[in-house]
């Protein structure tokens, strides 16, 4: 990747785009269908210091968001935050329905500068958009519209609150229509669990797990090519677990066949299972199981 080209405002980059500029200074919408974009940077990455919100309505394709792309099919919508790269796309068609651009300097002041955070797709690198139904779509297009208006409208003392309802709104409908997404296609998802703990089992059944040491979130996403903001997600909706509680579960049921098994000392199964310290280990099946190791195997052979 070319090293990309960092936007610190959202000004700067409607005048590299040939757009006109931003009439509130912290909050723009661009609707695709009202404006021609100048592609002269076609092929170029772009490093934008502030929010994008992209809105489908009836694409077909794919766009390059950082190291993944989002592949859209009957439209969608895809959410970068600031710091993240894109790829300006050197065809015309791709340009279709609304980008809406917000700088976080705009929710200082208002409880969704924090709030934000909990909105987890805008860190998913996953190479898949938020798939929204027709009815999905007639609400979002609203929002966006009513968006629109409000920054038509002259500046005032309500436009900043107004503004930023408005998102909030539209973050929250977000947020319920992923939630939807990941019940909806609990099929492919399952297939995620799956694979997730055949991973976890083959890991805790190694030869040689200490050259690994323990396997952390990151190393599960990274096995099924999702971020881990999205594993966590997917697994909180579908098993109401996180993913370090299932390495736990994977690690303990491990244990108990080795403790019942095996004549190895609970410092060499601490050890196979990948931890640095005994201690640690016996920690970590006490709170699980409410027993020490010892215990369970006192318990088990009686």
């Amino acid at each position: 990747m070319d090293k990309p080209l960092k936007f610190n405002n959202i000004s700067d980059l409607m005048r590299r785009l040939s757009l006109n500029p931003p009439a509130h200074p912290m909050m723009t919408l661009v609707n695709y269908d009202q404006v021609k974009i100048d592609l002269r940077d076609a092929g170029s990455w772009f490093m934008l210091d502030f929010y994008k919100i992209t809105f489908k309505k009836d694409f077909h394709g794919s766009v390059k968001y950082g190291p993944g792309t989002y592949d859209f099919k009957e439209g969608g919508m895809a959410f970068l935050a600031p710091g993240q790269v894109v790829q300006m796309t050197a065809n015309p068609e791709d340009y279709e329905g609304y980008a809406l651009y917000f700088h976080p300097g705009m929710l200082d002041g208002h409880s969704l500068a924090n709030g934000i955070h909990n909105y987890g797709f805008f860190d998913y690198a996953v190479a898949e958009a938020l798939f929204l139904s027709e009815k999905e779509k007639q609400i979002m297009e609203t929002l966006f519209k009513a968006i629109a208006i409000e920054l038509d409208n002259s500046v005032d003392q309500y436009s900043e609150n107004v503004l930023v309802s408005q998102l909030e709104l539209l973050l929250n409908h977000s947020d319920r229509f992923y939630n939807r997404q990941f019940l909806t296609r609990k099929n492919m998802h399952h297939d995620l669990i799956g694979r997730m703990n055949i991973w976890l089992n083959e890991h805790f059944n190694g030869t040689d797990p200490l050259i690994n040491g323990l396997p952390s979130p990151q190393d599960i996403a990274a096995h099924l090519n999702v971020s881990q903001r999205y594993l966590s997600d997917m697994l909180k909706t579908l098993t109401g677990k996180t993913p370090q509680q299932h390495i736990h579960l994977a690690l303990i049921e491990k244990a108990k066949v080795l403790l019942n098994q095996t004549n190895l000392t609970t410092a060499e199964i601490a050890y196979q299972l990948g931890f640095e310290h005994p201690q640690s280990f016996n920690k970590l099946f006490k709170q699980r199981t409410s027993v020490s190791p010892v215990q369970f195997r006192h318990d088990q052979l009686n």
